[in-house]
């Protein structure tokens, strides 16, 4: 009798986490990772940094080759073949590769199939110069077109994260850059005055910021991109466009298996990661995960759940004992926008107030540094509790000093703390790194002083 075979649909950030956890916890099993593109195990967040020139080509971005997994771990990546479709009942895979279509059989499977960006079907969407950022063939279009074509004018369709890295990007690159974004909202997830500081860091920097516009169609001159037009009739020059309006779950396999799908539109799983199906897991952007803070499922694409939801994936589909689980997400991200970083955690207030609380915010500005030290700079940050004093959420924004103190709030929701006893944490403090009094701290205790 031959070794069971775990099969691993999509070969970047969950997937490969999957087979890797899979072959230490099984030394024996038999792993193939199917990929439909060329490109395995790359960081398709760094992305914008490669298109701004601040890291100097694609190739940095792929962390190993097919052929280190196979030498490496015994594991066999074959790019290039797609999944087409899963027979659960039969434990069977139909793929495409070569051109070739066969079946190939498992014992258990764990899809990770990420997710798509959206690209609206506004009329001259397919126009050459418009494009999507999620992949890195994504990037390696543009860049081709950037250099034979040397645009003057870009567009970003969108002001979530990737449209705000790319705004950089484009203006590193000399581009005259404008965002448009249909609501009147920077940065859905932000607030008040730390939305604000966004779009003054933007237009500071050059950025046309347009609001409350809606994109209704993109211009051609011939076959190439050459104005994006608004519903209001509003029209910007562009020789290349870039859409940012925000990404999908890639389930279209999973529905078709009769895989169950969350009320999110991703894959449905438990802790465990498992699906409905007996013996397929699913991992990463195409699954839903709890929150830990509103207890509802949701979901969150983002790289760090991504690889430990695939650990998570192929520990139980290796047959691991003890089960591994995943214990959920408080929705901690960061975002550099020019010099000013950007970052968050739980709930905000508006998400705070959909989860059923009834919350509270506070915020405080207070340096980064000690005053007699010189470089900090001011921390805005806002914190979202409910009236019995459990934190809900935080966000930040600052010149420097924001992306690390943010993990602290994240720590703090992980651990259900009220805001008394995040008060009470013994935090690090020197000159050159915090005030006497932290800015995590000096927030939180306006509450007690109130």
């Amino acid at each position: 009798m031959g070794k069971e075979q775990l099969l691993v649909i999509g070969g970047v950030a969950a997937g490969l986490a999957a087979a890797m956890q899979a072959r230490r916890a099984a030394p024996g099993l038999r792993i193939t990772v199917l990929e439909k593109t060329a490109d395995i195990s790359y960081g398709a967040c760094g992305l914008p940094y490669v298109v701004s020139g601040l890291i100097p080509a694609l190739e940095r971005l792929v962390l190993h080759t097919p052929e280190y997994f196979r030498e490496q771990h015994d594991i066999d990546v074959q790019p290039h073949t797609e999944a087409l479709e899963i027979l659960p009942a039969r434990s069977v895979v139909r793929v495409r590769a070569n051109g070739e279509r066969r079946e190939m059989g498992f014992d258990s499977l764990v899809l990770a199939t990420g997710a798509a960006a959206v690209c609206p079907p506004l009329a001259g969407h397919d126009l050459a110069g418009v494009f999507v950022m999620r992949q890195l063939r994504d990037g390696r279009r543009l860049l081709q077109f950037i250099e034979q074509v040397r645009p003057r004018d870009a567009v970003i369709v969108g002001a979530g994260y990737i449209g705000l890295e790319m705004a950089e990007a484009f203006r590193a690159r000399g581009l005259n850059t404008t965002v448009v974004e249909s609501t009147d909202k920077m940065m859905s997830t932000l607030g008040g005055a730390l939305r604000d500081r966004v779009v003054d860091e933007l237009r500071g920097r050059g950025v046309e910021v347009v609001l409350g516009e809606r994109v209704s169609a993109f211009e051609g001159r011939g076959e190439q991109v050459a104005r994006v037009i608004c519903e209001s009739g509003r029209a910007f020059e562009a020789q290349v466009v870039l859409i940012g309006v925000g990404v999908r779950p890639a389930v279209e396999i999973a529905k078709d298996a009769g895989l169950e799908i969350g009320e999110t539109g991703a894959v449905a799983t438990d802790a465990n990661q498992r699906t409905s199906a007996a013996n397929v897991f699913a991992a990463g952007d195409c699954s839903e995960t709890l929150h830990r803070v509103s207890g509802r499922r949701v979901w969150m694409p983002l790289a760090q759940p991504a690889v430990r939801q695939g650990w998570v994936a192929g520990a139980n589909a290796a047959g691991a004992m003890p089960e591994a689980r995943f214990a959920g997400v408080v929705g901690t991200n960061a975002v550099k926008v020019f010099d000013l970083e950007v970052a968050r955690t739980g709930l905000s207030l508006e998400e705070a107030q959909a989860a059923g609380f009834d919350p509270s915010i506070i915020e405080d500005e207070t340096a980064s540094r000690a005053g007699y030290y010189p470089g900090g700079a001011k921390i805005l940050t806002r914190v979202v509790h409910d009236k019995s004093g459990r934190l809900l959420g935080a966000q930040m924004v600052g010149r420097e000093g924001v992306a690390q103190r943010i993990d602290v709030y994240a720590a703090a929701l992980h651990a259900n703390l009220k805001i008394e006893e995040l008060n009470q944490l013994d935090l690090a403090y020197a000159p050159p790194f915090a005030p006497t009094i932290d800015p995590i701290l000096r927030a939180t205790k306006q509450r007690d002083e109130g």
